[in-house]
């Protein structure tokens, strides 16, 4: 670093795990560039990252050239309150308490000549771009999901192709590139969802775009060329950095994690090690998505029929939304022990990277999409909601690592034990388990490269970094 003085950056998650997780690995790549850089995130989901994580309140730890301190605020609500169920109601709440939190912090490291050169927040936080821009200060927008689906957004905004509507439901959506069937977009743009606030405050974030100088996307240039190209060409400034799970910058910063449960990682591993190679199944539906129980039920006997080995995370729901737990049908764990597993939690990240493992029946958020195809493993597709269809078409039908099974809460289908059954066969001993293992590979190759010193994601990360430096901000102490 010689004598050139550390950008200080500030990073503001949204408090869920799936935001969590790849904002505090961008977090842990800027350090390793040698930033100093706050992660802050409110404190009810603090208290669960400092237990499981060994994460201390504003204890700094040194990455690379920089490093990395957490910071919690109290978001202002009691232990049990309700609100964090109501979407609508949380985030205006985040946005009450945070504004000012935010302010005071900004003004806090100017007076300590610590002044912040970027904020960078990721999606359900728009407000923090008005703060950045209320004191002068550069800021990015990490982008969550796909730029496909960026696209999807943003055709929708500008209403630049039809997208179904109330009169028209079943419209089929004519996307550059990928056309979408109606059940294909994410259906927070669709008159059935039943989450329409969230797409009205992702386009929140939209409207928000020309106070961001910059949009960094967990994806790569190899993977979504077209579209990043398309995005770019409307003159919004994406940056593919990703997959940031598996930069090699931030190896050595691992045990640093956001998670929010605790797993025993070592049984789960010896487990997996015990088992042939490409033979296990590993079934995970993320932290939000919640499957009817005779949905549940369907693929149990899949896999019971199917005989195939298994890891399957079957996870309490949050307590807050006081859904009722699952519960696996009579004997099910008596009649698949030795060749299956049932746990609470996974390290997911360290299972997809596991020899035995051949495929991944997933849910299909973009965290887990994009952990599968830096891994080099085939899925099945099981989406619920929002990105998830979108993302399930293209791993399927453009990137070629995936067989469809699941349909999305939209369709309202329960999907049968025997197709179950058939997908898990076809997956992992099928005729098609080969070209689905290459193409898989295909992308993990071209996943390795981009992160890689030199690489485009890793060159896309040193720009953002010399973007900031000669961006500076106005000095908040004189203002």
């Amino acid at each position: 670093m010689g004598s050139e003085p550390l950008t200080h950056l500030l990073l503001i998650s949204y408090p869920a795990q799936g935001h969590i997780n790849p904002l505090l690995r961008l977090a842990k790549c800027l350090a390793s560039k040698g930033a100093s850089v706050i992660f802050l995130t409110t404190e009810y989901a603090g208290k669960d990252m400092r237990t499981v994580n060994n994460i201390t309140h504003k204890s700094l730890t040194s990455i690379g050239d920089g490093s990395l301190t957490f910071h919690f605020f109290d978001d202002g609500l009691p232990e049990d309150d309700p609100i964090r169920t109501d979407l609508p109601a949380y985030i205006e709440q985040l946005k009450l308490v945070g504004e000012p939190f935010v302010s005071q912090m900004i003004k806090n490291h100017a007076d300590s000549n610590k002044q912040f050169s970027c904020i960078i927040n990721n999606p359900f936080l728009p407000w923090v771009c008005d703060v950045a821009s209320e004191y002068h200060i550069p800021s990015a927008l990490l982008w969550t999901q796909s730029v496909s689906v960026f696209t999807a957004y943003y055709n929708y905004l500008h209403k630049l192709v039809p997208f179904p509507s109330n009169s028209e439901p079943y419209l089929d959506v004519p996307l550059p590139f990928v056309p979408l069937k109606y059940n294909e977009i994410p259906d927070f743009m669709h008159p059935f969802s039943a989450f329409p606030f969230l797409g009205a405050l992702i386009l929140e974030q939209f409207k928000n775009l020309s106070k961001v100088f910059c949009v960094l996307a967990d994806t790569y240039e190899e993977l979504e060329h077209d579209f990043i190209e398309y995005v770019s060409d409307k003159s919004i400034p994406i940056r593919p950095i990703g997959p940031l799970f598996n930069n090699p910058a931030i190896k050595s910063a691992s045990n640093i994690r956001g998670d929010f449960v605790k797993s025993n990682d070592s049984s789960i591993i010896e487990w997996l090690n015990s088992k042939a190679k490409r033979s296990v199944v590993f079934i995970s539906f993320g932290t939000i998505a919640y499957f009817p129980q005779e949905q549940m039920n369907e693929i149990a006997y899949g896999l019971l029929e199917s005989k195939v080995s298994f890891l399957w995370v079957v996870k309490p729901p949050s307590k807050e939304l006081r859904l009722k737990e699952h519960v696996l049908p009579e004997g099910f764990l008596e009649e698949t022990s030795g060749r299956g597993k049932v746990v609470e939690w996974s390290p997911q990240e360290q299972v997809l990277c596991n020899p035995s493992v051949g495929c991944f029946m997933t849910h299909c958020g973009w965290n887990s999409s994009m952990e599968t195809l830096a891994s080099g493993v085939p899925v099945l597709t099981f989406p619920a909601w929002g990105d998830q269809l979108t993302n399930a078409k293209f791993l399927v039908d453009v990137f070629g690592v995936g067989i469809r099974l699941g349909y999305g809460h939209l369709e309202n289908k329960l999907v049968t034990r025997d197709e179950v059954k058939k997908c898990l066969l076809e997956a992992m001993t099928g005729e098609k388990t080969e070209r689905l293992k290459q193409n898989a590979m295909k992308w993990k190759k071209a996943a390795e490269d981009a992160v890689a010193v030199g690489g485009s994601s890793d060159r896309n990360l040193d720009e953002f970094m010399e973007d900031i430096k000669k961006r500076g901000g106005v000095n908040v102490k004189k203002m």
